[in-house]
């Protein structure tokens, strides 16, 4: 692997621009081997406005062109289709058209070896509809575009993991499809993700779905029909799997060290206690594609985007992951 990461810039109208320039501003990324994969006109509105620091914006056509230098930001140019009817913190289908021309230019990039890594600021689920691109988010798209069939969310910190069964489908469906197939799958991307992460014996909890972990039937069937008969299986084949563990319980364990990854069933099991404990240095990577995909874990923010309060730990911290994982 030749360690270069792609940064795409997410929806133009939201804080991606801002977050991407001020952390290649930063110590720990200036200079690094990044190329951003989005318009070039925008990260110069961005410097235009004073919302990032002064950096050198180098725009090239293909990876063999970047200069790694501090200050300086290589960007592949993905342009606007119609710049003077872009607007701020807006939903707006160019914007989401953009955001999607930059993941498949960054998809056949890492398809290609021509990076190793891919880092996303976010998108924003509506105006990626609008451009008439119609998935849930980029975990299903960046699956879509590599022919992935079997991948799973991963959000990621340094002390709390956290996998899904499910992500972008409401509670309903999720219990309507839940299945001992892909409780199995999730957890064996869980033991391989961890495993190219640097565990060489991955702790894997699994979070029951009801409370108290079904307290044995009492309080739903889930874990009896579906969750043990799965786990047994799993253990059989030598992972360290544990469960079904009380959800209410099992963050907490996991992140005081006893276990390494908790497989959550549902988006909010998941994500409601990694937001709490690590909001700004949560990264959300999409484990399963044939390349590392990490992402800022947190949306476009329209409210406050292009008005310099954008916070830029989360890119900071997903591009530094997505380094550490490329070179691992």
């Amino acid at each position: 692997m030749n360690g270069i990461i792609g940064i795409t810039m997410g929806d133009p109208a939201g804080i991606g621009p801002e977050i991407i320039m001020k952390a290649l501003a930063t110590p720990l990324l200036s200079g690094r081997k990044c190329i951003v994969i989005g318009s070039a006109e925008i990260l110069h509105l961005v410097q235009d406005k004073g919302l990032s620091p002064a950096l050198d914006i180098h725009t090239i056509e293909q990876v063999e062109d970047a200069v790694f230098a501090p200050d300086v930001v290589n960007v592949i140019d993905i342009p606007l289709t119609d710049p003077a009817a872009f607007r701020f913190g807006e939903v707006q289908a160019q914007a989401g058209d953009l955001a999607y021309r930059c993941i498949k230019k960054a998809t056949e990039l890492a398809m290609n070896d021509e990076i190793s890594a891919v880092a996303t600021a976010p998108l924003n689920k509506e105006a990626l509809h609008l451009a008439g691109h119609h998935y849930p988010g980029h975990t299903e798209l960046l699956a879509h575009l590599t022919g992935t069939k079997d991948f799973a969310m991963v959000l990621y910190t340094d002390t709390l993991k956290v996998i899904h069964v499910s992500t972008h489908i409401s509670l309903l469906n999720f219990l309507k499809n839940l299945s001992q197939e892909r409780v199995a799958t999730v957890i064996g991307i869980a033991d391989s993700f961890m495993k190219k992460a640097g565990f060489e014996h991955p702790r894997i909890a699994v979070a029951g779905v009801n409370p108290h972990a079904g307290e044995n039937g009492l309080f739903g069937e889930e874990e009896n029909t579906i969750l043990n008969p799965v786990i047994q299986a799993m253990q059989e084949k030598g992972l360290d799997v544990s469960g079904p563990c009380p959800p209410d319980t099992v963050f907490l364990q996991t992140k005081q060290g006893q276990y390494d990854i908790v497989v959550a069933m549902y988006h909010d099991q998941g994500h409601i206690p990694l937001k709490l404990m690590g909001f700004y240095d949560g990264v959300n990577i999409t484990a399963g594609l044939p390349f590392f995909r990490t992402s800022a874990d947190h949306g476009t923010a329209f409210d406050i985007a292009w008005t310099g309060k954008a916070n830029p730990e989360s890119m900071i911290t997903s591009v530094e992951l997505a380094v550490k994982l490329s070179n691992i």
